[in-house]
This record gives C-alpha cells, structure tokens and sequence, in this order.
C-alpha cells in the first residue's frame, strides 16, 4: 500500500524544498521549531500531502494523541511527515516545506519516498535544517556548518565545511535519497549549548531560518523571532547571573570550549531548565 495520502496536486513554478524532522537531528526544537515558525507566519495550515505513519513508526516510542471533550473523542493526531506549498507569484520559484518526525523503521525506504513525492512536484533542490548540542553559549552568534550531495555547491552557500565520522541521523539519509534522485541537497547545521538542551532556542530557530531563506531565496527573518531571541538572551543571562557555577561554566566554554563535565551536566541543566520553567 503506498504509504502517500495525496489531497491534491499545487501547481508550483520550479519549487525548492526546505525540510526539519523532530527528534535526533533537532536539538532544542531548532530545526522543527524554525519551521514551524515559517509556516505560522504564512498562515499554512493544510499539507496537500503526507507520509502516514504505519509503515515507518512504533507506536510506543512516538505514541499518537488524542483529544476528548465530555467523555467523546473529537480527534487523534498520528505522527506524520507532511508536505505544505508556499505559492509566491511575486517571485520566480515556490515553495515546498516538510515537517515530521525521525522515523523508527525502515529509513531507506522512508527517505526515498520523502524524495519520490518532492520529485513527484519538480523540486528543483533541497534544503534541510538540523541542529546539534556543541560547546557553544548563548552570548555568541550561533554558529553554522554545511553539508552538500554536490561538492561544487559549497562555496556557493557560503558555509563552513563539516567534518565528521560516526552515527547520524535521517536528515543524512535524506540527503543521499535526493541524491540518488537527482535532486541536489544541502543540509544547514546550527550549534546549540550544552546547557541549554532542555529548552526550545530562538536563538539556532532564527539562524537556520535566515539562512535557508538566504539559500532558497525567502525572508527568513521576522520580527517576532527577534524579539523571541531578545528575550531568551535576557532571561538566560539573568539565570546565568544568578547561578555562580553556571556562570563559570560559561566562562569556561567562551574562553576554552571545554566539553561539558558529566558529573557536572545534571545538576546546571536542572539549574537553568528551572529557572526559565519559573520566569
């Protein structure tokens, strides 16, 4: 059984793809959350297609949500990789963006009908977001990696190159399923701090949008992320300001980009998660 529900096929100018999955590629909700945030501003509210979820997710890991009202159910809500379009008649391509979560099964499979139904509406190339806990603080600008399917598109992006060996993530798997497609891919990666992975950033959220919008061509700013950012600094510097081991700790990051200790991870984490829970 195909696993594509389809409500309609947009009629889209030579469209290019910006795509975020929650869980293991989106620390802080960076990615997803940047997403989200674009889609929100536009007022897009119906995919015109999705991935059900059956075939590629176990239940009790990503479990589905159900909403009742006096004693009735009213809705069920199934994790889903949807598919939205962005028409913009002002400029000469669309958009497509996709929103999901990392699947549990079968990557292989998923990835390359993620491709299938971006091939499908002629997308032209890809851009994914992901992000990552490095050592990092929150009072320098967020820093940005590139990864490419085509090597002679890297400078063009104008990001510095990655290097790295070891497990990874569904954005990857997607990137090669565009490749293997004949879609070229791009994934744009912010770095997040260590302490701070307990909570949604604004911060990475508004790096990674104004970057793909530099890339895609769209404005990825707004003024109601900056003023999220804004406040997110604030209120992290003044739990910082009130905490001398966290404060150290930063210090010790800016000045040496030391790892974070273990023995030290649970209680600062805690420390901070509470103090912006509380504010």
């Amino acid at each position: 059984m195909d696993p594509v529900r389809r409500f309609g096929k947009p009629s889209l100018r030579r469209p290019r793809a910006v795509l975020a999955f929650e869980g293991w590629n989106d620390a802080c909700d960076a990615a997803s959350g940047a997403l989200r945030h674009l889609l929100e501003r536009r007022h897009i509210q119906r995919p015109f297609a999705i991935i059900e979820s059956e075939e590629f997710f176990d239940f009790q890991e990503h479990r589905p949500s159900v909403t009742v009202q006096d004693g009735s159910i009213q809705a069920m809500t199934w994790p889903e990789t949807r598919f939205y379009a962005i028409e913009r008649p002002d400029q000469d391509h669309d958009l497509v963006i996709v929103v999901g979560d990392e699947p549990t099964f079968r990557w292989k499979t998923f990835a390359r009908t993620v491709a299938a139904v971006l091939a499908d509406n002629g997308v032209e190339s890809v851009t994914m977001l992901g992000a990552y806990i490095g050592s990092v603080t929150h009072s320098a600008p967020v820093p940005l990696s590139g990864v490419v399917t085509d090597p002679s598109s890297l400078e063009s992006i104008a990001l510095p190159p990655t290097d790295y060996e070891g497990p990874t993530g569904i954005v990857t798997v997607l990137g090669e399923a565009c490749k293997e497609a004949g879609i070229p891919a791009t994934s744009i990666w912010a770095a997040t701090p260590h302490y701070l992975a307990a909570n949604p950033n604004p911060m990475a959220m508004r790096a990674l949008l104004a970057k793909a919008g530099e890339i895609v061509g769209f404005d990825g700013d707004s003024q109601e992320l900056r003023d999220m950012e804004t406040e997110f600094i604030l209120q992290v510097d003044e739990a910082v300001a009130d905490s001398d081991g966290l404060a150290e700790y930063v210090r010790e990051v800016a000045e040496e980009g030391r790892q974070m200790d273990p023995e030290r991870t649970g209680d600062l984490v805690d420390e901070i998660e509470n103090f912006l829970k509380d504010v």
